[in-house]
């Protein structure tokens, strides 16, 4: 949006007079992720005090970041493919625009803000923190993506000034194949969740229907293949129940389901497609079981969402889905790429009893509460924001030279 990006400049220069403000980049590859999972620390950075500049690319939800106080960014980032021009003139866009706005320090989240991100900053001499909030697809499969993802977070992330991971396993990974110092990883429990917002809501239901609900973005390593699969059989068996898919088409993403898919299993009436929404606290609310069968998560967000709202949950044995279930006690756990492990889990889930799945879904919000409240996370952002930013780098806009 070039109104935004050509307007950033007076706004820089209307800043520079107010020395005694720290200022604070963060940097992601969409406007939606930031208000997805970072919403809560943004307000409390605001309410702080701070001069928040959130840098990714224009989306529809950019605009509610200017609502919100931050000053935003627009910048041109290939997101998906991996042309190496495209990527070094975004990097050298980071670049100029750190040497310009001259936070004190900045938040990388995900690969190409990372990578690039981490070493526009080194080369603009600011301090910055990499979040590595998962590996997605390049780190899935073994091809030449992946190695070259493996390489440049190799090169980049010993210039980082530390390191964040979402799940231990992710952290172990990085370790093995030797592309972060050790001495730089802090661990995060999950981008955290405002269990307030996300808290039980009770729904009477007026007929007898059993309602699962798949709530991703519709990628085949989300498990949605698997979960159509055991929904196709399992209707034969229980033709009372309802398997939905509840989110939207990544059609860049390789591993994008098409439209013309997804309208095919609704016409043969495997699943209902619910479409997207800005809100899945309705969608939630009104389940009786909220399944993800994904190949890995970073930390899922809709497990964390759906947990707090005191669902049970069915989610495979993999990184960033295990950590959020209790097998047997908040939900259940079942093989990742394996519709008839998924499929029995579901069975076994139709066969609990009302009250069972209700005592299920307490205990999986009482986790939540103890150990990935929102609060826990945003003290950590306050703590490592205090303890890196100096007392004489406010001034420093006062005495840079353009």
């Amino acid at each position: 949006m070039n109104s935004i990006t050509s307007s950033h400049n007076m706004q820089i220069k209307s800043e520079r007079s107010r020395y005694s403000m720290k200022t604070i980049a963060m940097v992601a590859n969409t406007s939606w992720s930031m208000i997805k999972f970072r919403s809560g620390i943004i307000k409390r950075l605001l309410h702080e005090g701070y001069r928040l500049y959130i840098i990714a690319p224009y989306d529809h939800l950019s605009d509610q970041l200017i609502d919100m106080g931050c000053i935003y960014i627009d910048v041109t980032m290939n997101n998906k493919g991996t042309n190496i021009f495209s990527d070094l003139r975004y990097m050298r866009q980071l670049y100029r625009l750190y040497k310009e706005i001259q936070p004190d320090l900045i938040f990388h989240y995900t690969i190409k803000p990372n990578i690039y991100g981490t070493l526009a900053a080194k080369k603009a001499k600011i301090k910055s923190v990499a979040v590595i909030t998962g590996l997605g697809y390049t780190f899935i499969n073994d091809n030449i993506t992946a190695k070259a993802a493996k390489f440049l977070y190799k090169i980049s992330l010993k210039h980082a000034t530390q390191v964040w991971f979402i799940n231990t396993e992710d952290r172990n990974k990085f370790l093995l194949h030797q592309l972060v110092p050790k001495e730089k990883i802090e661990q995060l429990p999950s981008e955290g969740i405002n269990t307030n917002h996300f808290r039980p809501i009770k729904i009477e239901k007026k007929n007898g229907d059993f309602h699962f609900i798949l709530i991703a973005r519709l990628l085949w390593d989300k498990g949605v293949g698997e979960y159509v699969k055991a929904a196709k059989e399992l209707r034969k068996k229980y033709p009372h129940i309802i398997c939905q898919l509840l989110g939207f088409v990544d059609a860049q993403n390789p591993q994008a389901i098409s439209q013309e898919q997804i309208d095919f299993w609704e016409e043969k009436k495997y699943v209902k497609y619910l479409g997207t929404t800005e809100d899945v606290r309705p969608f939630i609310a009104q389940s009786d079981c909220v399944v993800l069968p994904s190949y890995r998560e970073g930390m899922s967000m809709i497990l964390l969402e759906s947990a707090s709202m005191a669902k049970p949950i069915i989610a495979t044995n993999v990184p960033g889905c295990r950590d959020l279930v209790n097998h047997h006690i908040s939900g259940y756990l079942c093989n990742p790429r394996d519709y008839h492990d998924l499929m029995q889990k579901m069975e076994k889930m139709i066969l609990t009893t009302e009250e069972d799945r209700e005592k299920m879904g307490m205990q999986g919000r009482e986790i939540i509460i103890s150990e990935y409240n929102e609060q826990t996370v945003i003290e950590k952002y306050l703590r490592t924001i205090k303890s890196l930013v100096s007392t004489e780098s406010h001034f420093r806009l006062k005495y840079h030279d353009d």
